[in-house]
């Protein structure tokens, strides 16, 4: 019997990451340097147009995360993949990743953008030193919901870093726990 679940348990995660790697590899392993550029540029773009917050934000922040495209899948385990860039000074400086692993209760498929503003040096030098940015781990990150984003003005900016999540679309539903990690890619 433990046989059994133990292979049904394997099929189910190869199965999902199967899955992910379907939807999220043509698309994103297909995009080169100059269209996720021009993407970015245009998520960044989108999501001051929607969230003034951000875009005050913006005018504070040391760097620019941009993730313009990240894809999540998940039955039972999950994950998610995107490509982005970060920017200093309004000009592309690095590319990265961002990948997640989940494990609970999810069923579906989504795919968002996300924009991480490192509001301080400390946030900066971590993401360049480090293998990698693990949620968690590391400088404060806040992620922003659209109650926060009306509360927020210059003066109470004390975080590192501030996460604005935009351009969801899909269904996915989800009681999991997720880790996500960040690092950098060569372009």
């Amino acid at each position: 019997m433990n046989r059994i679940l133990r292979f049904y348990s394997k099929l189910i995660v190869l199965s999902t990451f199967a899955l992910l790697l379907s939807m999220t590899g043509i698309q994103t392993l297909a995009a080169t340097s100059e269209d996720l550029n021009q993407d970015s540029a245009q998520a960044l773009q989108a999501l001051y147009r929607v969230n003034p917050a951000a875009a005050a934000i913006s005018k504070q922040a040391k760097a620019i995360l941009v993730f313009p495209k990240v894809v999540k899948a998940g039955l039972v385990f999950g994950g998610s993949y995107g490509e982005g860039v970060l920017m200093k000074g309004g000009h592309v400086t690095d590319y990265y990743n961002t990948v997640s692993a989940s494990w609970g209760w999810q069923i579906g498929a989504e795919s968002y953008a996300y924009v991480v503003f490192l509001m301080n040096d400390k946030a900066v030098k971590y993401l360049a030193k480090s293998k990698g940015w693990e949620f968690g781990i590391g400088p404060s990150i806040v992620v922003v919901n659209e109650g926060l984003a009306k509360n927020l003005t210059t003066s109470t900016l004390k975080d590192d870093a501030y996460a604005f999540v935009t351009d969801q679309e899909g269904l996915m539903a989800s009681l999991s726990f997720e880790g996500t990690k960040i690092s950098r890619i060569k372009r």
